[in-house]
């Protein structure tokens, strides 16, 4: 990995918290993610499973994770499962890891070869009677790639059809939304990243560049900062692209006079940043976009000091809409008619800002988190408005990353990385 090792500790914290979840005399089981085949002998490249490594630290295929804390002997409570390593392995693969390296990684003493894992399992099963499987029910999930853990799961069912079932993810959604300080330090290093790249772009762009020019330069820095690239596929659109929300073939000549909508953003160790910053290709904007731009600005300041503990998602985005309602009356882009006779399921604002304002950040850009549940402090959160006007062939959205504080504002971690107009024009011809 190009990341730093990350202590042990963390990962020690997050276990205890999801065992003290888990009912009596219960087992958990976590997979690794699959490597996933293109053709031939070629494959992706691997991203961990977010969960197993949340709870062990551990950033390699083949692996299994059991926690059983009712286990009749200790060592039984917490058990990591590794592909075997070898010298042929190291040769052709690389290293991975051997029994007492990931001890060091994830804190766990009992490590077995993976061959191990059925027979131990077993024995495992004959002393509970519920056992946690892992299915994604993010919000957002649209899987249809068989997983390693969906096929765990259905030739579990099929092998101990007597043991009760829990579920793991509603204890995860709880857990990993709330963030340790430790993680917090993992975001805001990938969100300081982000901000070198991004000041290499406000000197790079001009007239005539393209947008995949952009991304290489974003990329170039991210990875010499010890980052794996982009936290997701990057969206560099120029001109009338902005009103493409996941435009992201970014092929397109940068012209003069319009303006580029980057949300790009860098990932460390695995943890996500996700920004969105609106710059003019000729280091100026006119008139008519530097107010859309400063209207959209303020709703995104508006919106920052709604995030607070004891927020509710479906609340906080019908006052964001309230803010953004105003500013489109004051930009002339709706009237006071199209208020009134608003469809209440879709208001009149939603022509030029269709999409939500926030999402949970961290291991994943769209992390977890139950939306129906308060808001509660040391939660991370993008706030992310924008206004869309085809017609006038450009957007703008704007975005920062933000901690829920206990008390007070919440804490910015892009508040290094220029947002207001004359620091973005003044670094653009500096």
């Amino acid at each position: 990995m190009k990341y730093h090792q990350i202590n042990s500790a963390l990962f020690v914290k997050n276990r205890r918290k999801f065992m003290a979840e888990m009912k009596p005399n219960s087992v958990a089981v976590f997979n690794s993610n699959d490597i996933y085949p293109v053709s031939a002998d070629s494959t992706l490249p691997f991203a961990q499973h977010r969960d197993i490594f949340y709870l062990s630290g551990v950033d390699q295929e083949e692996s299994v994770l059991l926690l059983f804390p009712d286990a009749p002997y200790e060592h039984q409570r917490e058990m990591l499962f590794l592909r075997e390593t070898n010298e042929h392995i190291a040769v052709w693969e690389g290293e991975k890891l051997t029994k007492e390296r990931a001890f060091q990684v994830s804190g766990i003493r009992t490590v077995y070869w993976l061959q191990d894992f059925h027979k131990i399992l077993n024995e495992m099963m004959t002393y509970a009677e519920t056992m946690y499987i892992n299915t994604n029910e993010h919000y957002r999930a649209t899987v249809e790639t068989e997983t390693r853990e969906a096929r765990f799961v259905k030739w579990w069912k099929e092998r101990y059809p007597a043991h009760n079932v829990a579920k793991s993810n509603p204890i995860l959604q709880r857990l990993r939304s709330v963030k340790e300080s430790e993680e917090i330090d993992l975001i805001q290093h990938a969100c300081d990243i982000t901000e070198k790249g991004f000041r290499r772009l406000l000197g790079f762009v001009k007239p005539n560049v393209t947008e995949y020019e952009i991304e290489a330069e974003l990329a170039h820095e991210f990875i010499r900062n010890r980052s794996k690239g982009f936290a997701y596929t990057p969206i560099i659109a120029s001109g009338n692209n902005a009103n493409v929300l996941h435009y992201i073939e970014n092929n397109q000549q940068c012209k003069d006079g319009d303006l580029i909508l980057l949300d790009v953003a860098a990932e460390y160790a695995n943890y996500s940043s996700d920004m969105t910053r609106t710059i003019p290709v000729s280091g100026r904007f006119t008139d008519r976009q530097k107010a859309v731009y400063n209207a959209v600005l303020r709703v995104k300041n508006e919106a920052t000091k709604m995030l607070t503990p004891g927020t509710l998602w479906k609340q906080y985005h019908v006052e964001v809409g309230k803010i953004m309602t105003s500013e489109l009356l004051g930009l002339g882009l709706i009237d006071k008619a199209d208020v009134q006779n608003e469809n209440p399921e879709w208001p009149a604002y939603k022509k030029y800002f269709m999409h939500g304002t926030s999402h949970h950040l961290g291991l994943d850009t769209h992390d977890y988190g139950l939306l129906h549940e308060p808001m509660k402090a040391n939660m991370v959160f993008t706030v992310e408005p924008g206004i869309y006007i085809p017609a006038e062939k450009f957007g703008i959205r704007l975005e920062d990353n933000v901690v829920v504080q206990e008390k007070g504002k919440p804490f910015n971690l892009m508040r290094n990385i220029p947002i207001e107009v004359d620091e973005i024009e003044s670094l653009m011809n500096s």
